[in-house]
């Protein structure tokens, strides 16, 4: 594998598992929308874990939700989703760094270090595929809930944590796949075959001393 492929990959990997780390706090998943209201007093937003409110003159008022069977499926399901996709960016990240040339972690195996920048890679696709699934499934809930005109609650546009978390999703997506396409998994020399002519083949050793005249056949002599 090209180094600076490796290393690129690595910076993809390390950026997107970053932007991860930011977007699960980040409280702008949803933003209350303004749209049809003609005084807005106040603003709330929600994120995985938490809803917040705004008034006009600046005060922030948070609270965690007090239960997490009460809430809908695609909130639990988008909290999983990117935990794991911390904890997959993790295993990346250092299955990475063990697999590099550069590395000295894995000796100078070149077909052992490539399985395992191999490896990182599968776990950055893995990483992305988790974040693309969670901030788009929580999307979707947004948008479904905003273009539906008999919903009476408070509607909600896309907030800036979710933009976070797709940016993240597609730079590891393009670290797993710069790994995992450029990498030799367990690639060898290959060696001719021996000269075979009629039954006989020819090992290309030449017949030691110790062996002597008595090394031919009879018909040498004839």
């Amino acid at each position: 594998m090209d180094p600076i492929v490796e290393v690129v990959a690595l910076l993809l990997g390390f950026c997107g598992w970053v932007m991860v780390g930011i977007a699960i706090p980040n409280r702008y998943w949803k933003v209350s929308s303004v749209d049809g209201n003609v005084i807005t007093t106040s603003t709330i937003y929600e994120n995985l874990w938490m809803s917040c409110a705004t008034d006009s003159t600046g005060v922030h008022n948070c609270r965690e939700f007090p239960s997490l069977l009460a809430l809908n499926g695609y909130i639990q399901a988008s909290r999983a989703l990117m935990i794991s996709a911390v904890v997959f960016g993790t295993i990346g990240l250092f299955a990475t760094l063990i697999g590099m040339q550069c590395s000295k972690a894995a000796g100078d195996n070149i077909v052992l270090k490539g399985r395992i920048a191999g490896v990182g890679g599968v776990f950055f696709l893995l990483q992305g595929l988790c974040t693309m699934i969670s901030v788009s499934w929580y999307a979707f809930n947004i948008t479904q809930v905003f273009f539906d005109p008999l919903y009476p609650g408070t509607k909600y546009e896309i907030g800036e944590g979710l933009y976070i978390g797709w940016c993240s999703a597609v730079l590891a997506i393009l670290g797993g796949c710069c790994l995992t396409c450029s990498c030799k998994l367990g690639t060898s020399e290959k060696y001719p075959y021996p000269y075979q002519s009629k039954g006989t083949a020819y090992s290309g050793v030449a017949p030691s001393r110790s062996q002597g005249a008595n090394s031919y056949g009879r018909n040498a002599y004839v």
